[in-house]
């Protein structure tokens, strides 16, 4: 039997056909010549995550991402394949993790300690772990403060290469150089002075030296006069200093009641010095005892009369 062309090239486009489906198949996480279980699991965000994306356990692939579907509450539903020779316990955990720097996702299964299995259609938990971009961003923040140090630095050594800035430093070492060379020959001019003086230096040390012999001679001068200041202390603190001071108050109230009394004009004395009357009869009768000698005295006969041979009195 001959077979015509028209029958090859429909077979061949069959053949094709089915491989391009299979592959289509394949492509989208569908295994069509093994069994497998079909798993959900309900995320936030999918960002990174496709169609196809491995399902890992440890590094491992285990199935595929068959399918994604949007809620109505912005959710996403991801089917995962896994093929039926392993067993998935129901608590396990899905984690959409990234795989690279890029942005790549994927699904690794985080087995839990459940002795019981998920059965095919079971809902998985599921989790969403950082990307690696989000974990580097502190490594990225201190790389792009530690670029602006450097940039700070390369500025300021940029500032050192500028031609004016050299000069500067230039005159500055300059200047040190000429303040070196005046301290070389302030020193120089010190010691020739200090060479000169020699002499009175050393005259200057011995006379230091003689008055420290004769303080240290005179300390026991000294000793003699710490005691003695240490004696009259002692005396001071033996004597009855409180019972003077108390005798002293008391002599100076008396005398301060006296005052007063005289002030207020109590007594012979209180009325001499503040009664006016009193004091002009006691001038006046001085005055009078005054001619009375003095009449006396010019005229003594008319007072005193003495006989000799007992003769008359007058």
């Amino acid at each position: 039997m001959t077979i015509t062309n028209e029958t090859k090239i429909g077979a061949l486009t069959a053949i094709a056909i089915a491989v391009l489906i299979l592959g289509y198949s394949f492509l989208r996480g569908s295994d069509l010549f093994s069994g497998s279980n079909k798993y959900y699991a309900v995320y936030k965000s999918v960002d990174g995550l496709a169609v196809s994306k491995p399902v890992l356990v440890n590094g491992f692939q285990i199935g595929r991402v068959s399918r994604m579907r949007l809620l109505p509450n912005g959710r996403t539903v991801v089917d995962f394949t896994i093929e039926r020779q392993y067993n998935i316990p129901s608590n396990t955990l899905a984690k959409l993790v990234s795989t690279d720097l890029l942005g790549g996702k994927a699904i690794v299964f985080s087995y839990g300690n459940s002795i019981t299995y998920a059965q095919d259609n079971d809902t998985l938990r599921a989790d969403i772990e950082g990307s690696l971009a989000e974990s580097l961003q502190p490594i990225q923040e201190k790389a792009e403060h530690l670029i602006a140090r450097l940039d700070s630095s390369l500025g300021s050594i940029n500032k050192i290469l500028n031609p004016a800035f050299q000069k500067n430093v230039d005159r500055s070492f300059l200047s040190i150089a000429n303040s070196l060379q005046t301290l070389e020959s302030a020193t120089k001019k010190i010691d020739t002075l200090i060479g000169n003086q020699a002499v009175h230096i050393n005259g200057i040390m011995s006379n230091a030296e003689t008055v420290t012999s004769n303080l240290k001679s005179s300390t026991v001068n000294i000793n003699g006069i710490t005691q003695n200041f240490e004696k009259v202390s002692n005396d001071i603190a033996g004597s009855n200093i409180k019972q003077t001071l108390d005798n002293a108050n008391k002599a100076m109230a008396d005398l301060q009641a006296t005052i007063s009394k005289i002030n207020a004009s109590n007594g012979s004395l209180g009325l001499l010095l503040n009664d006016a009357k009193l004091y002009n009869n006691l001038q006046n009768a001085s005055k009078n005892l005054d001619s009375l000698f003095i009449d006396i005295k010019a005229h003594p006969k008319r007072y005193v009369s003495i006989s000799v041979f007992g003769g008359k009195k007058q």
